[in-house]
């Protein structure tokens, strides 16, 4: 009996979506021992639920590949602030961030000496980051050049060096171009990938109207931190002055974490004798603006909207009440980010 073959080493990104799942898939049936690597962001969780991926440690041992998670946390705010190569239509960095995605897997590539790594993209599928110059980009941005393999995509793509090197063969790999997902389906019934996840990405920051929020915190905040990208995740936010906003929770799950996620000096304001929202003020005139937020909060309550009504105001461990009566919608509404 002869000893088998050990087999190479690649690394795959995992977002858990169908095309990465695929791309692992293609790799294990040429020979490959596929290790993966998930990316979190403050803006992208891939257990989230919205569709890039949930459950991904459950699709990592569909998939039989040891699974390696990286948080990109205040290195990636870093990049946001000042993305090299500009924003999408939201305030999505797609070239910038997928560089920083290959580069912590290029890492991993080399503490467990894989040859290369392997990514889900297909050419054509997102217009910012999957169309032949930025992924050329985002390979000489994470010096990975000729060393990514997109195998859906990969005989629509130039050469890279596993195949110059005779690793992977040119006929075993995708022609797949653009965004109809038939042929990843066809796909997922060979492999007996079940339930394949719907499309679509899970980033915050490519939903407009959160793309929105976000260049306003971004504008007026020198040094945002997780702290501030949590809030910006619930609530109705509004811009008061350059320093200062106020988010108003939309619902008892949403006042809880506005609750558990304020810091010292913000300020905390809620209808004493009515259901509605929590609301908090967060900036450096913040008290300024009490008066104001108690006359919204009171709009969103059930309070009358004729009468004084008393509110709760608490910053740190003092709490105070103060009297207020329910605003009207025009004289509050122009402040809505």
């Amino acid at each position: 009996m002869t000893e088998e073959k050990e087999k190479k080493k690649v690394v795959a990104l995992l977002s858990g979506g169908l095309d990465s799942q695929l791309a692992v898939r293609m790799m294990q049936e040429q020979g490959f021992d596929v290790s993966a690597v998930a990316i979190k962001t403050p803006f992208c969780d891939f257990d989230c639920g919205r569709g890039c991926g949930f459950e991904i440690r459950e699709r990592a041992d569909d998939l039989n590949v040891n699974l390696k998670t990286v948080y990109l946390g205040d290195e990636y705010i870093e990049m946001l602030k000042n993305p090299k190569h500009g924003i999408g239509a939201g305030f999505n960095p797609c070239i910038d961030c997928r560089a920083m995605m290959f580069d912590a897997a290029k890492k991993h590539m080399k503490e467990i000496g894989a040859e290369f790594i392997v990514s889900g993209e297909v050419l054509g599928q997102r217009p910012m980051s999957q169309h032949g110059p930025a992924l050329r980009t985002i390979e000489k941005e994470s010096d990975l050049v000729g060393k990514i393999v997109r195998p859906l995509s990969a005989a629509l793509l130039p050469e890279t060096i596993p195949e110059k090197e005779g690793l992977i063969k040119r006929e075993n790999l995708g022609m797949i171009r653009g965004r109809t997902r038939r042929n990843q389906l066809d796909m997922a019934k060979k492999y007996g990938i079940e339930n394949p996840p719907n499309a679509g990405g899970g980033c915050l920051l490519t939903e407009p109207q959160f793309g929105i929020k976000a260049k306003d915190l971004f504008r007026h905040v020198e040094n945002p931190t997780i702290n501030d990208i949590d809030l910006l995740k619930i609530g109705r936010h509004f811009r008061l002055d350059e320093e200062t906003k106020l988010v108003v929770g939309r619902n008892k799950d949403e006042n809880e974490m506005i609750k558990a996620i304020a810091l010292p000096n913000d300020i905390l304001l809620e209808a004493k004798d009515h259901v509605g929202p929590t609301s908090i003020l967060r900036g450096k005139t913040a008290k300024n603006h009490t008066n104001f937020a108690s006359s919204v909060t009171l709009r969103y309550s059930d309070a009358p909207k004729n009468q004084q009504e008393v509110v709760l105001v608490k910053k740190g461990e003092v709490s105070e009440e103060i009297s207020a009566k329910s605003i009207e919608e025009e004289d509050y509404i122009k402040f809505r980010i």
